[in-house]
């Protein structure tokens, strides 16, 4: 049986990805990682999305707070507030964790080849995103050929496919996706503060909120603190 791994923070790609991995059958786990992000409220939610679909999930503690030179991930780094998103700038933004994804993919390859799978499913995007140079298609095929030389597969032949399917969607697309696939985003947490409740400052919150309008429908984590009496 196929076995697909997806790299799951529990936001609105990696939900998506999730469901999509589903869809296409075979033996899907996640994989998630605590790195020290100051965010870690999206490790306790992921844990509840995947128990809700009955997805084994599979958490790594890793420490990316002793690498700093992020706003997630230091403390003295300030996080960036906007007042629109035509003011998020060029180049890697301050909430750029220093080849984070990089390092998951690395660590799912290590994961994949020690416990078994073939594929490994990140949800990746570069249209509606911050410029995040570890999200683009050509990092992900990089990495996908340094992983089959770097491992046992550069002797059995057994290649891992690293999947991007979204890529180069609108994050609206993406979420339309989900919802084909029956994807509920009402624990899916974006907001780069940590709290369930959107800031609405942070750069995740405003794309977000662009995101939902842009479906035509409205965000299932509003609705669901609105009925739990959170705002």
């Amino acid at each position: 049986m196929n076995k697909i791994l997806v790299l799951f923070s529990g936001g609105i790609d990696s939900t998506t990805a999730l469901h999509w991995a589903l869809s296409r059958g075979g033996s899907v786990e996640a994989l998630t990682f605590d790195y020290g992000q100051r965010h870690r409220l999206e490790v306790r939610m992921a844990r509840q999305i995947c128990r809700r679909l009955g997805v084994p999930q599979h958490i790594i503690k890793i420490d990316l707070r002793q690498i700093g030179g992020s706003s997630l991930t230091d403390a003295k780094v300030p996080l960036p507030e906007f007042k629109n998103l035509g003011r998020l700038g060029d180049g890697p933004p301050a909430t750029y964790v220093p080849f984070r994804n990089g390092i998951f993919l690395s660590l799912a390859a290590a994961w994949a080849e020690a416990h078994g799978g073939c594929e490994i499913v990140c949800g990746f995007n570069v249209v509606d995103s911050p410029n995040y140079p570890d999200t683009r298609r050509p990092f992900v095929r990089a990495m996908e050929r340094a992983i089959n030389q770097g491992t046992g597969a550069a002797w059995s032949g057994n290649f891992l496919r690293i999947l991007a399917p979204f890529v180069n969607m609108r994050k609206s697309e993406i979420i339309k996706t989900g919802l084909r696939l029956a994807a509920d985003y009402s624990y899916s947490i974006s907001c780069y503060r940590g709290k369930e409740a959107p800031c609405g400052k942070c750069s995740a919150c405003l794309l977000r909120k662009r995101a939902w309008k842009e479906t035509g429908f409205r965000d299932h984590l509003a609705t669901r603190l609105e009925k739990g009496g959170n705002r």
